[in-house]
């Protein structure tokens, strides 16, 4: 395992952690549902309107070198929302061949055009794929949405379906003013710890891929 920031040409916005803690929690249990109001609604459920903007483009990139990917390779994206990061990848590896999983119905019905006949509806810690399926499996900020033991399950089957390479980033934090920045702004998040809980985890789990984590500042 490897922990090395795949996403650190993700642009950073300023966080309003007051107003996002201001959520009741009823907001955070619509939230939970991951439906519009989570994706297209008032931003303190969620994105507050998930569009697209180009701002995956450098992370496809920095994957495609970093992994080395080309022509009729297979991607998979746990947790692909709408498609946007998959949607890049076919953008800057010409050839390339992708499919996505989420739990929002919502968000998979809404799809980029160009990616939905590759995306489906389903759980992370029951992949509908064969084993060795896919040269990258990534995963950004989902498998924490899980209880513990289906968090488990779901980083043990990205290592399942994974012949390759395995991306995986979580929720964390590296101070107790880091946590208490996450918990007054997270919506979702079931499961998280700080970097060596989240590595006995990736070891529970089988884990050999790459990790890092996304961090409330």
């Amino acid at each position: 395992m490897r922990e090395v920031n795949l996403l650190d040409r993700y642009p950073r916005a300023k966080r309003n952690i007051a107003a996002r803690e201001a959520a009741v929690p009823s907001q955070r249990e619509i939230a939970k549902r991951f439906g519009r109001e989570y994706f297209d609604g008032d931003r303190g459920q969620g994105y507050g309107g998930y569009r697209y903007d180009g701002r995956w483009v450098p992370i496809a990139e920095r994957m495609r070198d970093f992994y080395g990917l080309a022509a009729e390779d297979l991607i998979l994206d746990v947790g692909c929302a709408k498609g946007f990061l998959l949607h890049d990848f076919r953008a800057v590896i010409p050839g390339v061949h992708v499919a996505g999983l989420d739990l929002s119905a919502y968000a998979v019905e809404r799809a980029m055009d160009d990616v939905r006949p590759f995306v489906l509806v389903g759980s992370a810690d029951a992949l509908p794929f064969a084993d060795k399926s896919f040269d990258l499996v990534v995963s950004i900020n989902t498998v924490h949405n899980l209880e513990r033991d289906r968090c488990v399950l779901a980083i043990s089957e990205m290592e399942r379906v994974s012949r390759r390479f395995r991306y995986l980033q979580v929720d964390s934090y590296r101070s107790e003013q880091e946590r208490e920045n996450f918990e007054r702004w997270q919506l979702t998040a079931v499961t998280y710890f700080d970097p060596a809980g989240w590595r006995r985890v990736f070891e529970q789990a089988g884990y050999t891929g790459d990790y890092y984590w996304t961090i409330t500042e």
